[in-house]
């Protein structure tokens, strides 16, 4: 098994923070989403693939609910393994589809040739220290939006800090990261 495969094993199925998201419900310490990825390796559904190609693109539904509200964060990543360690590439929502309609059910089959990468995410680098992946990157949206991640996976946890600045000031994220556990009804 290479690193890579290591790697998405670790990283795919379903996981949810709903451990953490009780006991902060339970202590009162602050306001913190119930949080849900449903993270799926979707190279069946990209045609024209190079024949050379060892990468993953992976489709991540990300579902953040705050009160009765639930927000929809879709993503379509490519992962790749380098001398340096594994690179997190993301990639726009391909034609046909937005926020609210891209998942991995939903996706049809798309050219590989019409999949492009994000122009204004800063691929992020991920590497192995006694069992644990960590990475993460700095993104400037715009020249005032900043956007930062960090992330740590491990066989027990996805743990996930991302926030957003704009002039500064953090507009989102929050001052503990998330954890996201398997789901009880997934054992992939």
């Amino acid at each position: 098994m290479t690193k890579l495969d290591a790697f998405m094993r670790i990283l795919t199925g379903s996981f949810d923070n709903s451990e953490q998201y009780n006991e902060m419900k339970r202590t009162g310490s602050g306001n913190f989403p119930y949080a849900r990825h449903i993270n799926n390796v979707c190279n069946d559904k990209i045609t024209h693939l190079p024949e050379d190609f060892t990468g993953f693109f992976m489709v991540e539904e990300s579902y953040y609910t705050s009160g009765e509200n639930t927000h929809a964060a879709p993503h379509l990543f490519l992962f790749t393994e380098e001398a340096e360690g594994i690179l997190l590439t993301s990639y726009e929502i391909p034609a046909g589809y937005d926020k609210q309609t891209f998942t991995y059910e939903a996706m049809t089959e798309v050219d590989f040739q019409e999949l492009h990468p994000s122009e204004k995410f800063t691929p992020a680098l991920y590497t192995q220290k006694d069992g644990v992946w960590e990475g993460g990157s700095v993104s400037m949206f715009s020249p005032v939006l900043k956007f930062t991640l960090f992330e740590r996976f491990s066989e027990e946890c996805l743990e996930v800090s991302e926030t957003m600045e704009v002039n500064g000031k953090r507009t989102f994220g929050y001052d503990e990261p998330i954890l996201y556990k398997r789901s009880k009804d997934n054992n992939a």
